[in-house]
C-alpha cells in the first residue's frame, strides 16, 4: 500500500482528535507520514491516548479502518518533544 493510502488514513483519524496534524515528507528514497499532536501536559497526552484506546463505537470504527495498518509502513517511533 502507498504512503498516500496511510497519509489519507491518519488525515480521516487526526480529523477526530483536538490539535493533531499530519505531515508527509517527499524526501529521500522513502515517503514518511508523520503525526504530531499537542497537549498541555504529559498528563494531559496520556488522557487522550486512554480516550483514543477505550472500547467505544467511534474507536472500534475507526479501529476497523486501522486493521491493515501494519502492512503501510517500514518502521515507526514516537518521541514526545517539550515546545520552549
Amino acid at each position: 500500500m502507498s504512503t498516500s493510502k496511510l497519509a489519507k488514513l491518519f488525515k480521516e483519524w487526526a480529523e477526530t482528535q483536538k490539535k493533531t496534524y499530519v505531515m508527509t515528507d517527499m524526501t529521500g528514497q522513502w515517503h514518511r507520514v508523520i503525526v504530531a499532536s499537542t497537549h498541555d501536559s504529559l498528563a494531559a497526552y496520556e488522557e487522550s491516548f486512554k480516550k483514543m484506546m477505550a472500547d467505544s463505537p467511534e474507536n472500534r470504527a475507526m479501529n476497523e479502518k486501522f486493521k491493515d495498518v501494519n502492512d503501510m509502513y517500514v518502521s515507526g517511533s514516537r518521541e514526545i518533544y517539550k515546545v520552549w
